[in-house]
């Protein structure tokens, strides 16, 4: 059995670094040293360490051979892996077919190169190979990549060009329905935290046009339904407020947005209607703003009326281009999510 007896001096190095080392592993080392010398039994300091006894033990005579010193000598990856002579069919086979989960890889790289890994080695060699635990992404299933891409060409590339130069407005237009409930997002918390829910369907609906420059937001608000005189409401705001250049504002195929009351008005206030291919809420900017708006003032708060509720989200959506305006200008980039490669 490895003995370890240390001054009153290299016991508080030792401590000193297990508070202050950055790296973690680093300061495992150290308390597990600090422990032993302080007579705790090595089957305890593994247990306490979440690690095994070898690597204790492993500890002890890294210390005894150089001190504290030789414990803060880490290497950050290790030696090669027998694995990395099968790198390209891994990679090549992970591409194909990659796997749900650390077991499922560990149980093909076993099939493929016949080595068998523990769950930690297969995750640190899956992140070697450059994968990452990524969530899958939707992609409507009628979407036609080719009417996309000519879309995106043709027909909306060259307005946010004229908007980038300054010579014309573009807006993304669209609605949202909010409803009074729990929204659930994420919290760092150390226990799991419950969010109040209100048990009334009290539905705040907003169709909003988002400047694609500037990200100003204009709004029509009701808690009824969004319908054609919504959709006239809003390019009467829009040329209102912005008639000294050209207006396109970008729409999708609902069918209150294409009717003929929606097209007259349009024409009648020189506003240009850009209707989206069906089923691309990919090239519609707005999209983003809800999530934004839900992320930042809905997700695990609880309102506890309707009037609290709704001026939540109108307060948010007012400060899109001052308070928000950094967040959103990286969110809200002009760069659409094509779909050439997942097609």
């Amino acid at each position: 059995m490895i003995q370890v007896t240390c001054t009153q001096d290299e016991l508080d190095a030792l401590r000193h670094e297990h508070f202050y080392h950055p790296h973690p592993r680093v300061q495992m080392k150290m308390a597990a040293v600090q422990l032993t010398a302080l007579g705790v039994e090595r089957s305890i300091v593994a247990q306490t360490l979440g690690c095994s006894e070898t690597t204790v033990r492993t500890y002890l005579k890294t210390y005894q051979a150089g001190g504290v010193e030789a414990l803060k000598r880490f290497t950050v990856g290790g030696s090669a892996s027998a694995l990395d002579a099968y790198s390209d069919t891994l990679r090549a086979e992970f591409e194909q077919r990659p796997p749900r989960s650390v077991n499922e890889a560990q149980h093909r790289i076993k099939e493929l190169t016949g080595l068998r890994r523990s769950p930690s080695q297969v995750r640190a060699y899956l992140k070697r190979l450059g994968l990452d635990y990524r969530k899958v992404a939707p992609i409507p299933a009628k979407a036609k990549v080719d009417v996309q891409e000519q879309f995106l060409a043709e027909q909306l590339g060259p307005v946010l060009e004229e908007a980038k130069a300054g010579t014309r407005h573009v807006f993304f237009g669209d609605a949202s329905h909010f409803v009074l409930a729990a929204f659930l997002g994420y919290l760092w918390c150390f226990t799991r935290i419950f969010v109040r829910t209100p048990s009334g369907r009290q539905r705040y609906n907003v169709l909003g046009a988002l400047h694609a420059i500037t990200h100003e937001v204009v709004t029509i608000t009701n808690t009824g339904y969004i319908n054609s005189q919504s959709v006239v409401a809003l390019l009467t705001k829009l040329h209102e407020k912005f008639a000294d250049l050209p207006i396109t504002l970008v729409l999708d195929n609902a069918a209150y947005q294409r009717c003929a009351l929606v097209r007259d008005k349009a024409a009648e206030l020189n506003i240009e209607l850009l209707f989206l291919p069906p089923y691309s809420p990919n090239l519609n900017l707005i999209e983003r703003l809800w999530k934004f708006v839900k992320a930042e003032c809905l997700n695990s708060v609880y309102y506890e009326t309707f009037a609290e509720f709704t001026e939540a989200i109108d307060n948010c959506l007012e400060k899109t281009a001052t308070d928000y305006k950094s967040q959103l200008d990286t969110l809200l980039t002009l760069k659409f999510q094509r779909f050439k490669s997942a097609a």
